[in-house]
This record gives structure tokens, C-alpha cells and sequence, in this order.
């Protein structure tokens, strides 16, 4: 499965926080992680030239001290990350193409796609679209006149997709489940 994933697997720029005003390069491919970085300097008697280390996964996984520098420029979220890629944690998923995604979005029911729509910006941006939708509509053996047509694409895909082919008992057992759901995490938090 491995074999799948292509040579760079992550990577990200951007300055380190205040006061510094240092760039900072992050990439990690299947084989090491690349650290580079530029010392942005006032004074033009301090020539600092851009460095660049490069360590083996295990490596990184095992040097504290570059770690922390990423955290400190880039967070903890991408910190756990980027240690997750070099565990050999790989998210396939996120990684299929936007096609075969639609496709397996196509088998999930109302319920399961409005909930992967919350993980990832990505997963939203398709499980809004509409070529999903419209694809729904289609799949669902309902003839789908001009007039449906024209309205889903003045309303929405989804829109009409809700309105006219989840049944009632569908879209009400879906919310009720929701806000059981709801009501669940309100009374953990109090």
C-alpha cells in the first residue's frame, strides 16, 4: 500500500512567531524529513546563509531538539503529524483522488456523509458538491425531469436531493439521532 503514496508526503512553510522574522521550510517524503530555514536579518554586516538538515524518519522520531523547533514554528497539530507520517501512519483516504472519493461517498448513506463532511476541509468541500449530489439524484432510480433539473441548479443539489428522495422518516430519524447526539455531549460537558 505504501507503493501508492507519492515521494513527498507533506510539506508546509512559513515564519517563525514573533519577534523573529526567520523562514522556516518543512517537507517530509517517504524516506526522511527536510528542515530548512532562512535568518532574516536587518543588519546587512550578519550574513547568515540558509541552512537545510535532513534526518531519516527514525531519526526525527528520536531528536527532541528539531521537534520542538517545529512545534514552536508550525504547532503541535502538525508536530503529531508529521511524527504520525514518520511512524509509518499513513492517512490513505485523504489521499485518493477527488474521483474515486465521489465514488465511495456515492455508497455512504445521508447520515454517514453529513458526518465525514465535518473532518477535514477537504472531505467537506466534496461532500458539499455538487457532482455528489447530483450524483445521488441520479443513482436513486427516480427519473430526473428538466424541471428537477433546473431547480437543482438554481437551489442546490443537495437541496433537492433532501427535499425530494430522502423520505421523511429518512431525514427525521437522521436529526433525531443528531440531536440525541447533541444532548449527549451537552450533559457531558455539564
Amino acid at each position: 500500500m505504501t507503493s501508492l503514496l507519492p515521494e513527498l508526503l507533506f510539506e508546509t512553510s512559513g515564519q517563525a512567531p514573533s519577534p523573529s522574522k526567520d523562514f522556516y521550510y518543512l517537507a517530509v517524503t517517504r524516506t526522511e524529513v527536510i528542515w530548512r530555514w532562512w535568518k532574516i536579518t536587518l543588519r546587512v554586516k550578519n550574513l547568515a546563509l540558509p541552512g537545510e538538515r535532513k534526518q531519516s524518519h527514525e531519526d526525527f522520531v528520536n531528536d527532541a531538539r528539531l521537534q520542538q523547533q517545529v512545534g514552536v514554528v508550525f504547532g503541535t497539530q502538525i508536530l503529531e503529524y508529521i511524527l504520525n507520517l514518520c511512524e509509518g501512519k499513513f492517512d490513505y483516504l485523504e489521499r485518493l483522488s477527488d474521483k474515486i472519493l465521489l465514488r465511495v461517498l456515492s455508497c455512504l448513506s445521508y447520515k454517514d456523509i453529513c458526518q465525514l463532511s465535518q473532518t477535514s476541509h477537504r472531505f467537506n468541500k466534496l461532500c458539499e458538491s455538487k457532482e455528489l449530489w447530483e450524483q445521488a439524484i441520479r443513482d436513486s432510480g427516480h427519473e430526473l425531469t428538466p424541471e428537477v433539473e433546473m431547480m437543482a441548479n438554481f437551489c442546490g443539489w443537495r437541496k433537492i436531493y433532501t427535499s425530494l428522495y430522502l423520505t421523511p422518516v429518512q431525514l427525521s430519524t437522521e436529526e433525531d439521532e443528531e440531536d440525541e447526539e447533541d444532548e449527549e455531549e451537552e450533559a457531558e460537558l455539564h
